[in-house]
């Protein structure tokens, strides 16, 4: 009954079955895998000290910026630059702007420092000047921001001396010297009456530390490829099943041999078989007729 399974057809079938679920199980294996590493490195976060307790080292010894160095104090010394906005940036719940400092170290590199946040539309508030002559900065190291960072504007289109996105990448294009790949914000206001109003900045998580959105996606993800798993090996099963009962419906005689592979519903066939039987008996012969018609 079920030598079909041999025919070129069900090979094919049987190809593509034999791969679908091996693959579907790998990537969910996988999805978990990433789901894992996340809740293992939230873990590690949380056991960790803050970050921003420890000691501050020189910012050259603190990068490239990872997870362990994100949050760290750094410490450099130069004057400040140029300065920009950064509008559409959230603080307790209240809209405003970052701003933005480059302090040019003794190398000529620059580093953004964030000194502080300000409410209000960037442009239309008043905002302090940075500090003039050689300063030395504390602050908490952060890694440049990319699409997928909180309160990024990559839509462009901002006036001058606004900046959407905090990275080397989008200040390369607007001053003429090198840039550090990261940032600090500083952890205090200003002394003196540099700050103004400008409030503090702290410092962000470092993306992938903890148990956010993405997180959960892969967990979502996980569930869904063993469901299409599953799902593959079930319709294998639905198509052998609906085969081998056609195969017994030709071995009956309810359906005419060669009629069996063609899409009808299950049953149809055999009243179809009955039908036509009944038909056969019910037509007289034309012997019959004419003598009929003949008395």
């Amino acid at each position: 009954m079920y030598r079909f399974l041999l025919t070129p057809r069900w090979w094919g079938i049987n190809l593509f079955v034999v791969l679908a679920i091996p693959f579907c199980v790998f990537m969910g294996t996988w999805q978990l895998g990433r789901f894992e590493d996340r809740v293992q490195s939230h873990e590690q976060a949380t056991k960790q000290p803050d970050p921003s307790t420890r000691a501050a080292k020189p910012l050259d010894e603190l990068l490239p910026v990872d997870k362990v160095t994100s949050g760290r104090p750094a410490v450099a010394t130069g004057t400040y630059a140029d300065q920009f906005l950064v509008p559409g940036r959230e603080l307790d719940d209240r809209r405003g702007f970052y701003v933005l400092s480059l302090l040019r170290t003794d190398g000529g590199k620059a580093l953004p420092v964030v000194r502080g946040w300000l409410p209000g539309t960037a442009g239309s508030v008043p905002v302090p000047a940075a500090p003039q002559g050689e300063v030395t900065v504390t602050g908490d190291l952060q890694a440049s921001e990319n699409i997928h960072s909180d309160g990024v504007d990559t839509r462009g289109g901002l006036p001058a001396g606004q900046l959407g996105m905090i990275s080397a990448a989008s200040l390369v294009n607007l001053v003429d010297y090198d840039v550090y790949d990261a940032w600090v914000t500083l952890p205090e206001a200003e002394s003196g009456d540099a700050g103004g109003a400008m409030k503090p900045v702290p410092a962000a998580a470092p993306q992938g530390s903890g148990l956010d959105l993405k997180a959960f996606q892969n967990l979502g993800y996980t569930g869904e490829w063993f469901v299409f798993a599953g799902f593959v090996l079930f319709m294998w099963f639905r198509l052998v099943r609906r085969e081998a009962e056609a195969v017994r419906d030709v071995a009956l005689g309810l359906v005419p041999e060669g009629e069996e592979a063609q899409e009808t519903p299950e049953g149809e066939g055999a009243g179809a078989g009955v039908a036509g039987a009944e038909g056969a008996t019910a037509v007289p012969a034309p012997e019959t007729t004419k003598a009929a018609q003949g008395s």
